[in-house]
């Protein structure tokens, strides 16, 4: 069964980095995503001053710390989505 996580990644000066950068790194995930032998989406990432917090679907954590590091991507936390609400929640 697929689970949608959040992973933080520690990243200091993230916020800076050049849309270079930020392409190279969008090709490494996406080459590490093509090559896992498992079902994974990577949905999106979000870049803030000096960290990077991702949305991925994968079937458990060791998969998404797996893509972690055939990346080399820093994890400093994983954590599953139980529930997801937004502003139509009642």
């Amino acid at each position: 069964m697929m689970k949608k996580f959040v992973i933080e990644r520690d990243l200091p000066g993230a916020g800076k980095l050049s849309p270079t950068a930020l392409a190279e790194i969008t090709a490494t995930s996406c080459n590490v995503v093509a090559n896992l032998n498992e079902p994974y989406h990577w949905i999106e990432s979000f870049v803030t001053a000096d960290k990077i917090f991702c949305i991925h679907i994968a079937e458990s954590e060791e998969v998404v710390r797996e893509h972690a590091s055939r990346g080399n991507f820093p994890v400093t936390a994983v954590y599953e989505v139980k529930n997801v609400i937004d502003p139509t929640t009642i």
